[in-house]
């Protein structure tokens, strides 16, 4: 006998109610963890210092060694001395236009109006210092350190040793350790990166309190780069020739004189503009 055919189990029409149910529940869960990681991440930003204005940039240029000087900067002297601190005031303009901190600023600056009164001739720039100190130290902010309101780094800037390593002069200890910490080899040492022996000519206190000069303080340091820039008077760093003598004199490399007077340049131009 054969059976009969096997009865066909009628075909279920899909449950739209239950999938749509799953498809909001998926989505409630999608919008509960985004608003929880914008909430999350906007108690980690509460504290977080503001965004500030974009990075400063400073393009290099290739300028030919003698060709050129830097552009002339504002300084404190041609801007509006009404104020209650017009090396404050412009400092604090300056800062906003460019990377370099207030309190370098008020170094750089300081520095120029001194060698004005005492080596008018040699016509440096605060531009200058400051091209300088930003290639040397970043302004005194190198690994992590910051200047304090006295001009010290909140960590000594001490640089390596100058013991003949591959593109690095050999310079054995001039000064038994004093400013530097080692007794076999120099360092550069503050933020300008002085080698002891020519800070110990050329350093001068910033400050008339008495005190020796300090190569870690930005005060003493940017003067004293100031007064081994001029030579005693001799260079003039409003010509091109005068500029790139005493930039070479301090680093005798075309491409750390090219980058001190990128730096130097953009820093005069954004000094000037509204």
């Amino acid at each position: 006998m054969v059976p009969p055919p096997p009865t066909k189990a009628p075909a279920r029409r899909p449950n739209y109610g239950n999938i749509f149910g799953r498809l909001v529940l998926v989505l409630l869960l999608i919008v509960v963890v985004a608003a929880a990681a914008w909430g999350l991440g906007a108690l980690n930003r509460r504290d977080a210092a503001p965004l500030g204005p974009p990075p400063f940039l400073v393009p290099i240029q290739e300028v030919e060694p003698g060709a050129a000087a830097p552009g002339t900067a504002s300084t404190p002297g041609n801007t509006d001395n009404t104020a209650a601190n017009p090396l404050t005031e412009w400092a604090t303009r300056v800062a906003s236009k460019t990377d370099i901190p207030v309190r370098a600023l008020q170094a750089y600056a300081a520095a120029d109006l001194a060698m004005q009164r005492e080596a008018p001739a040699c016509r440096i720039s605060w531009s200058t210092l400051a091209g300088i100190g930003r290639v040397e130290s970043r302004h005194g902010s190198i690994n992590g350190s910051r200047l304090q309101e006295n001009g010290l780094p909140t960590r000594p800037i001490i640089g390596v040793p100058l013991d003949g390593s591959p593109g690095v002069r050999a310079v054995r200890d001039t000064d038994g350790g004093r400013l530097d910490g080692d007794t076999s080899w120099d360092r550069a040492v503050g933020p300008m990166q002085f080698i002891p022996g020519t800070w110990n000519r050329w350093a001068k206190r910033a400050a008339a309190d008495g005190l020796p000069p300090d190569p870690q303080n930005i005060d003493d340091a940017a003067l004293t780069a100031a007064r081994y820039l001029c030579a005693g008077g001799s260079r003039d760093l409003g010509t091109g020739q005068g500029w790139w003598a005493a930039v070479m004199a301090y680093n005798n490399s075309v491409e750390y004189g090219q980058s001190v007077f990128s730096g130097a340049d953009a820093y005069a131009r954004a000094s000037v503009t509204q």
